[in-house]
């Protein structure tokens, strides 16, 4: 780093002794340094606005995505609403079902007992 600094400061003691020694007239002098300045200031300008256009874009490009990622969201959620309300009414029908099933096994459970007691009181006499 140290050399660096040393090389940038003669570059610069070498433009301003360039400038200050050159064999032009103080105005023609204030003048290319005046010419120079608004070189800079307008190549500043330029990267100035090359920076702010990427950065709009970028924005917009991060905006774009994220609403994308949103919609994505949102239709996973009704989808996930739906398959639920789907499984809910399955386990519904599935319980009924059930319910179903086991009253017709205990009719069938008191009818076989039924006959069991009747065979058995007619095994009996």
């Amino acid at each position: 780093m140290g050399k660096a600094l040393h090389v940038i400061g003669a570059a610069a003691v070498g433009f301003v002794a360039g400038i200050l020694l050159a064999p032009k007239s103080g105005e023609e002098t204030r003048k290319d340094l005046k010419n120079k300045a608004l070189e800079a200031k307008d190549y500043a300008g330029e990267k100035a606005d090359k920076l702010k256009n990427a950065a709009t874009s970028a924005g917009k490009t991060l905006k774009k995505g994220a609403d994308e990622v949103s919609d994505e969201a949102k239709g996973f959620a009704k989808s996930a609403r739906g398959s639920a309300a789907v499984v809910a009414g399955e386990a519904s029908k599935l319980g009924d079902e059930a319910k179903l099933r086991a009253a017709r096994v205990a009719d069938d459970a008191k009818r076989a007992s039924s006959h069991i007691q009747k065979d058995a009181e007619k095994n009996l006499r």
